[in-house]
């Protein structure tokens, strides 16, 4: 059977890795949203099988940052250099002359995501762990200027004009957010995943995994991120969950002044107020709605609004 265009593609991409090595096989990998996730199972020269993930990014994160292929790669060489559970990166291509845009070659970990833990106590527990070591990794050895710093998205989101979701407070939470930006520093900048939440954590038997999907990483106060997953873990596991993973980090990050929270709080709410159109069902948006809509009442009140 003569091979598709698409084949001969990722066989050029195994030989730029070991020049020696054979393709096995290619599967598109689920769940892909900003980026193309294929992993390839390879023979390489010295007789060992490997799968290893081709990440190619979308559009909409290349126009906003053409050089994400090259950031990420970095940035996976300095975290899992600092012992993080992250996929080592193997190999960045940027020369467009195999696929039309660049793509990296990274560690394919072993692992699901889970949306219904068995302990869910457990889970968030791991959870809450795993981001304090994203945030206890000391940035002032590393060189992170290719990273973007998070109070700057934050500005340029409050500037784009958008079509606002007046169900969900979005002019509300604007003004509010523009009335107080930029916040006052009150924590070092940290490492930011920018996007933690269940979609990007793998667990096998019961434990976390991995940490995948850098490509929204980012420097700043790392309330950042734990306002983003608390409003996630609020729409995937309710609001005790939500207050017990609060909880867990606050406890082991005693060094964090936790006051700005609620204004990033409604950072994560602006952000992640985009679901109504991510195609989801009805019953599930509706869920949504209803805690988006709790979480932002909530933290006015605690702004004194």
């Amino acid at each position: 059977m003569a091979k598709s265009g698409k084949d001969t593609k990722f066989e050029q991409v195994v030989h730029r890795i070991d020049t020696e090595g054979e393709l096995l096989g290619i599967r598109e990998m689920e769940g892909g949203v900003s980026a193309q996730v294929t992993a390839l199972e390879i023979l390489l020269s010295d007789g060992q099988v490997a799968t290893m993930i081709i990440r190619q990014h979308g559009e909409a994160d290349l126009r906003r940052n053409p050089q994400i292929a090259a950031d990420e790669y970095k940035l996976l060489q300095l975290l899992k250099s600092e012992g993080l559970l992250v996929p080592a990166p193997y190999f960045l291509d940027l020369s467009c002359e195999i696929f039309q845009k660049p793509y990296l070659v990274m560690e394919f970990m072993e692992g699901k995501t889970d949306f219904n833990p068995s302990n869910l106590n457990q889970y968030l527990s791991q959870l809450s762990t795993h981001l304090t070591y994203i945030h206890s990794v000391d940035c002032s050895k590393l060189q992170l200027d290719f990273l973007p710093k998070q109070e700057e998205i934050i500005t340029e989101m409050l500037d784009i004009p958008v079509k606002m979701d007046k169900s969900l407070n979005e002019g509300l939470i604007r003004d509010m957010l523009k009335s107080v930006w930029p916040l006052p520093r009150t924590n070092k900048d940290v490492i930011l995943h920018g996007d933690y939440w269940p979609g990007n954590i793998l667990w096998k038997d019961g434990r976390l995994a991995s940490m995948i999907d850098w490509e929204d990483a980012a420097i700043g106060d790392p309330l950042a991120d734990l306002a983003n997953s608390r409003l996630e873990v609020l729409f995937h596991f309710g609001l005790e969950a939500m207050n017990a993973f609060t909880g867990q980090y606050q406890s082991m990050m005693t060094n964090i002044d936790f006051t700005n929270l609620p204004y990033w709080d409604l950072c994560a709410a602006l952000r992640l107020s985009k679901f109504p159109d991510w195609g989801l069902d009805q019953v599930t948006e509706d869920s949504m709605y209803e805690k988006h809509r709790w979480f932002v009442t909530q933290t006015l009140h605690a702004i004194g609004i």
